[in-house]
């Protein structure tokens, strides 16, 4: 039977390979995720270290400075919840302008701990398209279509004498 892991060292250790993370340590992710690990994202969803470092090449490939910043972590038993901000800029648009996705990802760690389980959560429609010219206006207009009215504020009326 295997001691428990400590899921706080995983995750700092995580934290650091992905704030640091370059073509260069890439290899470096069978030493992080399971071999028959489930990555998936708004635009993935793959199984095993080959894939989710295609993954992570294709980034490097499309983007300028892609980069990543932790900004809150909670950690319960074998699984972890990162809130993170990813920087980047795009490479064929605007390549001036800096972006930002803000997300959050779910990790589960094996015995070992190396990550079996990591879901990315973000909205590419509010994160990505919106930002796109023609596109990003359907988004907006879709957005405010499909979002609740707000509530009108109403005036008090003095009492009724009844």
């Amino acid at each position: 039977m295997h001691p428990p892991i400590d899921t706080h060292a995983c995750v700092a250790r995580l934290v650091q390979l992905y704030e640091q993370l370059t073509p260069a340590q890439l290899p470096l992710l069978e030493d992080y995720y399971a071999l028959d690990a489930r990555f998936k994202d708004p635009f993935n969803d793959v199984h095993g270290v080959p894939a989710i470092r295609a993954i992570f090449a294709h980034m490097f490939e499309s983007l300028e400075q892609p980069r990543f910043v932790v900004t809150q972590r909670l950690v319960q038993d074998d699984r972890a919840f990162l809130q993170w901000e990813f920087h980047f800029r795009l490479k064929r648009w605007r390549a001036q302008v800096p972006q930002c996705i803000h997300g959050a990802t779910l990790v589960h760690f094996d015995a070992q701990g190396r990550v079996t389980l990591h879901r990315d959560y973000w909205d590419p429609a509010e994160e990505l398209y919106e930002k796109l010219p023609v596109l990003g206006a359907l988004m907006r207009w879709l957005s405010k279509a499909g979002a609740a009215p707000l509530p009108h504020p109403h005036r008090c009326s003095p009492p009724s004498d009844r």
